[in-house]
């Protein structure tokens, strides 16, 4: 079964965040591609992911506790691998080979180590790979052809 990672973003979408009236479609086609891809695919969610996700939260507008929720909420219902010292070593690697931002380094070198195929997301690299982790944007014009044969596949 392929391993599908899910950043920040898509969480956030997942969870109905809606901070523009532009976010409404997105909230709308997060949730139905995650629908059509949870019977087929193991779906995860990074520690960092998790924990960028309630700062999302808090900043539109959710109480701590709910936060809290909706967090623990996701934690259990996608794997949520760990952060170990390994892994930030990898993130600081990708950071000097590639320029990326060190969170989401550490987003990526947490999916590789997970055994992760794919990262969705919707502000990184979309194509970009590293580690064995294909970064696609799910909410693209036109859907990466990994993410469409998976689709077509559910």
């Amino acid at each position: 079964m392929i391993s599908i990672a899910l950043d920040s973003n898509i969480l956030a979408y997942l969870a109905g965040v809606c901070r523009d009236p532009a976010d409404t479609p997105k909230i709308q086609e997060v949730r139905r591609l995650i629908t059509m891809l949870s019977p087929s695919v193991k779906l995860i969610a990074p520690a960092q992911a998790l924990g960028e996700l309630f700062v999302v939260l808090r900043r539109a507008g959710a109480d701590p506790q709910s936060a809290r929720s909706v967090l623990l909420e996701f934690a259990q219902a996608f794997d949520a691998p760990q952060t170990s010292p390994s892994t930030v070593s990898a993130a600081a690697d990708l950071v000097v080979d590639h320029r990326l931002q060190f969170w989401d380094a550490v987003i990526l070198s947490a999916c590789a180590d997970a055994g992760c195929q794919i990262l969705l997301s919707e502000d990184m690299q979309s194509g970009f790979v590293a580690r064995g982790v294909t970064i696609i944007n799910p909410l693209a014009t036109s859907p990466h052809p990994k993410l469409a044969q998976l689709l077509a596949a559910s």
